[in-house]
């Protein structure tokens, strides 16, 4: 029987991968797995998807040596603005290689960045177009703006350049205009990027009246780590926040997609700080202007109504004068009519106070005494009735003149 050594067929393999690929060929392929190896090397796992159902039919390990990474890596990201991750389409020069004990893999020499940019593009616009069908995209842009956003909640690394170059600017205006910012710490660019800013709004949302706007900023770094800035579930987390969200995440080159469903958005962070002034500074202007307005209507409507009171005052004036020479034989006439009916009133009311002072001669304790009778009191408290009295009491007898003390012995 006929037999072959492993390395017999591995030679095989080898021969006949030589011949079917003598040159370098270029591969389409989906980045499944990529590690950056210690010594600089970068190994990747290429697959191949069903475009209808995602199933992988095709799986293949790549590395990258460490001198071409060292020129692929920079020329990619700067190209493309993305770095090379999972789940990104590429399109690789690469020759394929038979090793004795570690099989086939690709090795990859080139790689195109503008078959990975029209993937990129396409994903990006497949979010944006999901969250206009569900009706979120622009849920964040319809927030009013508070007219004078002071108290701002801020996403940033703590160690951010980008976070110090806000604060200075906001601390630093000319007008020293006050604003009040909280920071909520974040990681701004790898993979933890979107759960970490997530984490911070959460955070944010719990204290949500203490703050009138929030603000994402991100300062320097590379283009690349700005991929994380594409995330659907970041983007849609941000349509739902209830206050007004302004991007700062310091790229010039194109908007991510949390640029477009943020209410406002703006290149860097101290754009970000410039923005806020200046909307303080428009509000200054306008309460200025309006003051200014104000005064100057007020002092024109005193004019005209001190005119009109001067004038309705010598209207008045003239008025009286001639109600006055008019009146003054009446007030004549009138003054000897009073005279005489406050002297038939006066007499009438004399005679009447004579009856009433007789009458209360009369009924007086005084007079009442003189006639032989007395007043028993107990107490300071006129006694009407035997029933008033008890065996014992004291009582108080006052006659007309004198008066005398007893106490009753009978009733």
């Amino acid at each position: 029987m006929q037999s072959l050594t492993l390395s017999e067929i591995s030679n095989n393999i080898k021969q006949t991968l030589d011949d079917a690929f003598p040159s370098i060929v270029w591969v389409r392929a989906e980045i499944s797995e990529i590690h950056e190896n210690y010594s600089g090397h970068c190994y990747l796992e290429l697959i191949e998807k069903e475009e209808n159902d995602d199933r992988i039919v095709a799986k293949m390990k790549a590395n990258i040596w460490s001198l071409t990474y060292k020129m692929l890596k920079p020329y990619f990201e700067q190209s493309t603005g993305q770095a090379l991750t999972a789940g990104l389409k590429i399109l690789v020069a690469v020759s394929v290689e038979y090793h004795d004990v570690y099989g086939i893999s690709l090795n990859i020499k080139d790689i195109d960045p503008t078959y990975s940019l029209g993937d990129i593009a396409l994903r990006k616009q497949q979010i944006v177009n999901r969250l206009k069908d569900e009706g979120v995209f622009d849920m964040n842009r319809e927030l009013d703006f508070p007219l004078l956003p002071q108290r701002i909640a801020v996403i940033s690394s703590v160690t951010a350049a980008g976070y110090g170059d806000f604060m200075n600017q906001l601390e630093g205006n000319k007008n020293n205009y006050r604003f009040y910012c909280k920071l909520f710490p974040a990681v701004m660019q790898g993979n933890q990027t979107e759960e970490s800013i997530i984490q911070a709004l959460d955070k944010i949302y719990q204290h949500i009246d203490f703050f009138d706007v929030v603000v994402i900023i991100r300062g320097g770094g590379a283009t690349a780590d700005l991929s994380a800035f594409d995330s659907y579930r970041l983007a849609y987390y941000c349509t739902q926040f209830p206050l007004p969200i302004i991007t700062g995440i310091g790229h010039q080159r194109d908007e991510s997609v949390l640029d477009l469903v943020a209410h406002t958005s703006l290149k860097t962070p101290t754009a970000v700080a410039e923005y806020l002034i200046d909307i303080l500074a428009e509000s200054d202007d306008f309460l200025n202007d309006a003051q200014s307005v104000i005064v100057h209507y007020t002092k024109e409507m005193i004019s005209h109504k001190r005119s009109e009171i001067k004038l309705l005052s010598y209207q008045i004036q003239s008025g009286v004068l001639q109600s006055l020479s008019a009146e003054k034989q009446s007030f004549s006439k009138v003054a000897d009519r009073i005279t005489l009916s406050t002297k038939a009133f006066l007499k009438s009311k004399r005679y009447e106070l004579s009856a009433f002072e007789k009458n209360i001669t009369l009924l007086s304790p005084e007079y009442i005494l003189k006639k032989g009778y007395s007043i028993t009191s107990k107490n300071g408290k006129i006694i009407k009735t035997s029933s008033d009295l008890q065996i014992g009491d004291v009582i108080e007898t006052r006659f007309a003149e004198g008066k005398t003390t007893s106490t009753v012995a009978d009733i």
